[in-house]
This record gives structure tokens, C-alpha cells and sequence, in this order.
């Protein structure tokens, strides 16, 4: 158990990036009860495991304990790929039409879809990323690969996702000659 001191350093270092967490496991796992299961699993573990964190990137360091943990779930329940509903967070935004609602939508369907359909390391990268704003030096940190693995894996999840994201037009295009 940690000491008073530690557990207010532990809640001002690490609790800020629960959410992080939580994104991370929720885009492995491709579900949102595994993942809060994970992500809590994951916080136990920092927290029993805190005594021995001196200095660094909290975030980092809480999600390379949560990538582990989502990777030895995975092992042990063998989940295959799944499809599952991304939360949008509530966003306020201007006046809305019907028609700027629908493309949106579709859009977000469409990114969704695409980052489903890349392999897992390539999504988790992905994601670390450009929606959590990881630096390259953090992923490889958290995932335990060279920098310049990440970096190339980063440029074919790119790529996969780009594809898939074009590939409908293409199709109409080519359609409409």
C-alpha cells in the first residue's frame, strides 16, 4: 500500500492519463467492457507498482503497463478480431444540418471501419499516435520496439488506412467512366 505522499504523487502523475488508458485498450480489445476491466487491472498494477517509479513519462509508463495487460488478456481469452461501436465523445459545435450530420457520420464510420480493419499492431500505433499524441521515442517505449520500427510501422498503418479510406472513391470514379 502506498504511503500518503506516494498516492497523491501517484494521482497527480497517473490519473491524469487514465483516459489514455482506457483509449488504448478499447482500440486492442475492440470492446468497451474488456477494456474497462483491462484498463482497471492495468491501474492496480501501477498503483501496487508505483513505489518503484521514480521519474519519467507517467503516461508512457501507465500505457506500456495497460498495452501488456490488454496483450496477456488476449492470451489468455484467444479473442479473435471483432467489430464494436467507437464512443464519440460530445463535442459542442456550431449549428448542425442534416446534410453536414449525415457526412459526418459517414466519416466517422469510415475511420472506424478502417482502423479496425489494420492489424493490431499497426492500430495500436496508429492510435498512440495521432489520437493520443504520443511522440515516437513515448510508442516505442510503450510498445517495446525500435524507434525506427515505429516509425515505419506508423508509415504503413498510414497507408493501409488511406487505402482503405480511398478506395470507395476509386471504385465510383472508375464506375463513372
Amino acid at each position: 500500500m502506498l504511503q500518503q505522499e506516494e498516492r497523491a504523487r501517484f494521482e497527480a502523475n497517473v490519473l491524469p492519463h487514465l483516459d489514455a488508458a482506457y483509449n488504448l485498450a478499447r482500440w486492442i480489445l475492440h470492446g468497451r467492457t474488456e477494456a474497462q476491466d483491462v484498463t482497471q487491472e492495468a491501474m492496480l498494477r501501477a498503483y501496487r507498482f508505483f513505489g518503484t517509479f521514480h521519474s519519467g513519462d507517467a503516461r508512457a509508463w501507465l500505457l506500456q503497463i495497460v498495452r501488456n495487460c490488454c496483450y496477456t488478456w488476449l492470451k489468455k481469452n484467444r479473442v479473435t478480431e471483432d467489430m464494436s461501436e467507437l464512443d464519440e465523445l460530445a463535442m459542442p459545435q456550431e449549428k448542425e444540418t442534416p446534410e453536414s450530420l449525415a457526412m459526418a457520420n459517414s466519416d466517422r464510420d469510415a475511420l472506424r471501419r478502417g482502423l479496425e480493419q489494420l492489424p493490431r499492431h499497426f492500430r495500436e500505433i496508429l492510435v498512440l499516435r495521432e489520437l493520443e499524441g504520443c511522440s515516437y521515442k513515448e510508442i516505442a517505449a510503450i510498445t517495446s520496439r525500435p524507434i525506427g520500427t515505429v516509425m515505419s510501422g506508423l508509415a504503413r498503418a498510414r497507408q493501409q488506412l488511406r487505402q482503405f479510406l480511398t478506395e470507395p472513391a476509386r471504385k465510383e470514379a472508375h464506375h463513372d467512366l
